[in-house]
C-alpha cells in the first residue's frame, strides 16, 4: 500500500482538497465534505448511504453538474473515475465545479447573500 497510496486516521481534508493535484472526491456526500468540495471546486463522486446525502448527491450530479453518482459495483466505480478523471465529461464538471466555487466564494465574501443572511438573523435574534 505504501507505494499506491496511504491510509490514515486523520488528515486536514481543506487543505488536500485544495491540492492541484486532486482530480475527484469520492464521498458519501454528507452536508460538510459536499461544502468542503464544493468550496474549492473539487468534482465529485458520490456515494450516499442515507438522509440528506442523497439530496446532496443529487444536487451535485444533476442540478449543479459537477458529481456523478455511482453504485458499489467495481466496473461501475472504474467506469466513474475514469469519467471524473480522463474525458470530456471530466471537463465539464471541472468547469462546473470551478463555476460553483466561484459563486461560493462571492457568497461568503464581505456582503456576500451568507454573510447578509447571518447578518439579518443576528438583528433579528436582538430584536427579540
Amino acid at each position: 500500500m505504501k507505494v499506491r497510496g496511504l491510509i490514515v486516521k486523520w488528515a486536514p481534508q481543506n487543505k488536500i482538497l485544495a491540492h492541484s493535484a486532486i482530480g475527484g472526491f469520492w464521498s458519501h456526500c454528507g452536508w460538510n465534505s459536499t461544502l468542503k468540495s464544493v468550496s474549492v471546486g473539487v468534482p465529485m463522486l458520490c456515494q450516499p448511504l442515507s438522509v440528506d446525502q442523497m439530496l446532496n448527491a443529487r444536487y451535485l450530479s444533476y442540478v449543479w453538474k459537477m458529481g456523478l453518482e455511482i453504485d458499489v459495483e467495481r466496473g461501475e466505480i472504474e467506469s466513474a473515475i475514469r469519467k471524473i478523471l480522463v474525458t470530456k465529461e471530466e471537463e465539464e464538471m471541472r468547469h462546473r465545479a470551478v463555476e460553483i466555487e466561484e459563486q461560493v466564494r462571492v457568497a461568503v465574501s464581505h456582503r456576500g447573500s451568507s454573510q447578509n443572511s447571518m447578518n439579518d438573523m443576528v438583528e433579528f435574534i436582538l430584536s427579540l
